[in-house]
């Protein structure tokens, strides 16, 4: 089975957001004056996670995560810092951070003007369209779904809707989803009825139990399941 229309997530299977969260939550700390702020990085990690795993439940939406996880730290350490600001620092750090997965361009450049590109990411409308815009990667896309822009998540179908409607009304037998998170990426194809493809770099087992059509280890794979030769 090959494949004309492709969507992608950004986080963790574009953008190596690991570094970008990193470097964006020590600036915002020392911006504070905090003198050691990666003491505080596994306890914003997990109120972090949390959020996110609320986003995809539809609980709350992704704008709520933005200062909620600075009031939760605060709340459950001894940081002396206003929630407000640093929510402020860490968003223009997340777009200002952070540098595409090697080899990432390579595909893009690769499936540019022979299949349809769009991009399906959960995330602050701010911080993504930074991002995108420092990486230069609007041109690759005929269409950006940003969850805090459209106020709605995958693992739900109306952002995968709006795709739709973007790309023009491509064929879901003709179309996959690619990206690292079973929960909300390959769930959220699998919910709108479309082939998954889960990026899979450092060979996780699965566990959850959700299905997936295909699995990558590289992102150079993708090219194989695509009309590109």
């Amino acid at each position: 089975m090959t494949y004309s229309t492709l969507l992608f997530d950004l986080d963790h299977t574009l953008l190596d957001s690991v570094e970008s969260e990193r470097l964006a939550f020590e600036a915002a700390l020392a911006a504070a004056g905090i003198a050691r702020p990666f003491d505080y990085f596994s306890v914003y990690s997990r109120i972090n996670r949390a959020l996110w795993a609320a986003v995809e439940r539809q609980e709350i939406v992704p704008d709520d995560v933005r200062v909620t996880r600075f009031e939760q730290l605060v709340d459950q350490t001894d940081l002396d810092a206003d929630p407000v600001a640093l929510a402020d620092e860490l968003v223009a750090g997340l777009g200002a951070y952070g540098q595409l997965y090697p080899g990432s361009r390579d595909v893009l450049d690769s499936l540019k003007g022979t299949v349809a590109l769009a991009m399906v990411t959960n995330g602050i409308g701010e911080v993504q369209r930074a991002r995108i815009e420092r990486l230069d990667l609007e041109g690759y896309f005929g269409a950006i779904a940003i969850s805090g822009e459209l106020g709605t998540s995958k693992p739900g179908t109306d952002i995968f809707d709006f795709v739709f409607e973007a790309l023009g009304f491509p064929s879901k037998g003709g179309t996959l989803m690619i990206g690292d998170s079973l929960a909300s990426d390959i769930q959220g194809g699998n919910n709108f009825g479309i082939a998954t493809c889960w990026y899979n770099p450092d060979g996780q087992p699965a566990g959850s139990g959700v299905r997936f059509t295909h699995e990558i280890g590289s992102l150079r794979e993708v090219l194989d399941l695509t009309v590109v030769r």
